[in-house]
């Protein structure tokens, strides 16, 4: 392992140890299209040529910011790389006003985008920035396209100059820069080394189920997130193919063609699947309905390990069989392991999952600690349900006195570019507070309690930790999100969007007299009476001052695009309140 110390070393070891004719695979026109491990390098190599031809200089900044995961990211990523310029991803989901703000704080001067609607967000801000030109992966009328940097780097007269720059580039050389999607404020810069990147990619392939050259991998989750990264330059290590995903909506389409053995998740995909199979089955009748709720039920009670004893596991053997055998069959039938990772997972969808034989491997990390800190591995005991591993090699966890996870090894970030205040806020030593509260067990297994800085006090001097309720109370069918508010107030409240989509076939299903559109239902008395159920559940495992005394319901879907969520899905906190200001007075007043 010890040739591998950059990020462009990847796809070279690979060639070495583990070449393949399908290293990189993405649908075009209805077709997949494999790249070969040789071809990759080579038509990285040729960008590299070209971007050297373009004037580019060590520690130049170039952003990539593409819709979909595509080979052709690949491609500039290495060619970018190896000549010591620096690859900036950007979330294309963002608004144009923070494209201007990622591409003027990054300095970038290139940008390669996937897309036309990409393009246009570019566009409409490029003249405020000091990029000089645009280039697409796609073709589109009035934009270079990116197969100009094949022609520019065709002639290989200056690869001695790409071989040059690769030998200067050294293992702490900075490598990207990825802006996180910040819940308050200006997203910051994280700046991030080769080894940085590198060593944890490596400290990371012990935990998972690959085998050298055989395991397909369906890749989805965006690239431009230092989860999917790492994952990414893990696989290019063990020679296997990746696949890529024609997008969310495509994936159990995409899945039933490629027969992965090997994703990586967000949970609310999981829980995404589950709600779409449990609406399936709610549709049957008879004996075929019963069977499959006497298998969900069996599902929620699964341990690892065989731990409910053989009676238990020969039922389970006839439920995978019989029920479990079409959730495999919807994702390509030979799905055994999922890595799930930014967001809690719900322990019942673990144990679903699980006893569905395609077991959920919760992992931790930030874009700070590039990323991985912890992951579960089910061999050799290394999973427990609840919990998100055990802190893989290299990497020191320790807890402070206040709960908060603490971070220390190779892959803890170099700093934010050009703040070196709010680096200093978040380093003591070679610790990086990660914000996070957590405990580790007897067994060494680390588990993620809640967010320092989202724990609150009611007017009462009471603690409230409003990640314990939320977690708790998404776990219902009924809600999509949910955020617990009542700092300085009397009591704890919470503002929830309801999942429109399952309610609206709940009334179909139980011929409610109920309007179906998003606003009748937020406004429907009857739901909010339904909706309290789940709350009132939920409030009895907690004590009385941490219990949710009232809710109201969002007339909208809570998104990227509306403003309430980060690209990953996280919730602004101080956003969400603001936008419902009035149901938060409603409330309280």
């Amino acid at each position: 392992m010890t040739d591998v110390t950059r990020l462009f070393d990847f796809p070279y070891y690979q060639l070495k140890h583990k070449p393949t004719d399908a290293a990189l695979v993405t649908k075009y026109n209805g077709k997949w299209v494999k790249t070969s491990t040789q071809e990759y390098i080579d038509k990285a190599n040729a960008i590299s040529r070209a971007l050297l031809r373009m004037g580019i200089q060590k520690n130049d900044k170039i952003a990539v910011i593409s819709s979909t995961n595509r080979t052709e990211w690949n491609f500039m990523d290495i060619g970018i790389l190896q000549i010591g310029a620096q690859n900036i991803p950007i979330y294309p989901t963002i608004s144009s006003e923070d494209y201007e703000y990622v591409l003027n704080h990054s300095e970038s001067i290139y940008c390669f985008v996937s897309d036309k609607e990409v393009l246009d967000k570019v566009n409409a801000i490029k003249d405020k920035t000091s990029v000089k030109e645009v280039y697409s992966f796609d073709k589109i009328d009035g934009c270079k396209h990116y197969s100009e940097l094949f022609e520019m780097g065709y002639d290989e007269s200056n690869q001695q100059t790409v071989e040059d720059r690769k030998s200067d580039v050294k293992p702490d050389d900075l490598a990207t820069i990825i802006y996180t999607s910040g819940t308050t404020g200006k997203p910051k810069g994280v700046m991030l080394s080769h080894w940085n990147i590198t060593s944890n990619s490596l400290d990371s392939i012990p935990r998972l189920p690959i085998v050298e050259g055989e395991t397909r991998v369906l890749s989805f989750l965006p690239i431009c997130h230092i989860f999917e990264r790492v994952l990414i330059y893990i696989y290019q290590h063990a020679g296997v193919s990746i696949y890529y995903a024609e997008g969310l909506d495509k994936i159990a389409e995409n899945a039933r063609e490629v027969k992965p053995n090997l994703m990586s998740v967000v949970p609310r995909l999981l829980e995404k699947v589950y709600d779409t199979i449990h609406a399936k089955a709610e549709e049957l009748s008879g004996v075929k309905k019963n069977m499959f709720f006497w298998a969900l039920k069996l599902g929620e009670e699964w341990k690892p390990y065989g731990a409910n004893g053989w009676w238990y596991e020969f039922q389970l053997g006839i439920a995978r069989k019989l029920v479990f055998s079409k959730w495999r069959a919807a994702l390509g039938g030979e799905l055994t392991t999922m890595v799930s990772g930014s967001a809690p997972l719900q322990p019942r969808l673990s144990r679903i999952f699980g006893a569905a034989g395609m077991q959920v491997m919760e992992g931790y990390g930030l874009t700070e600690t590039s990323p991985v800190v912890s992951v579960g591995m089910y061999a050799n005991h290394n999973y427990k349900v609840g919990t998100v591993g055990k802190p893989i090699d290299n990497v020191e966890v320790k807890i402070a006195e206040d709960g908060e996870i603490l971070i220390k090894g190779p892959n803890v970030m170099l700093g934010y570019y050009k703040d070196p205040e709010k680096t200093s806020e978040v380093m003591t030593g070679d610790y990086f507070h990660t914000g996070d509260k957590g405990e580790i067990d007897a067994d060494g297994f680390l588990k993620i309690t809640g967010r320092k800085k989202e724990m609150f006090k009611t007017s009462g001097g009471k603690y409230i930790i409003p990640t314990l309720l939320e977690n708790d109370l998404k776990q219902s069918r009924f809600i999509e999100q949910i955020m617990v508010v009542g700092e300085g107030e009397k009591m704890p409240a919470a503002l929830i969007q309801p999942n429109f989509e399952f309610i609206k076939d709940w009334i179909k299903r139980k011929k409610k007299n109920i309007g179906t559109s998003n606003q009748e239902i937020a406004d429907s008395e009857e739901v909010h009476n339904r909706i309290q159920e789940e709350v009132d559940n939920c409030n009895k495992k907690f004590g009385h001052w941490e219990q949710i005394k009232r809710f109201e319901l969002t007339p909208d879907v809570w998104s990227v695009d509306g403003g309430q969520l980060t690209p990953t899905m996280k919730m602004k906190r101080d956003v969400i309140k603001g936008i419902y200001k009035d149901l938060y007075d409603k409330i309280y007043n």
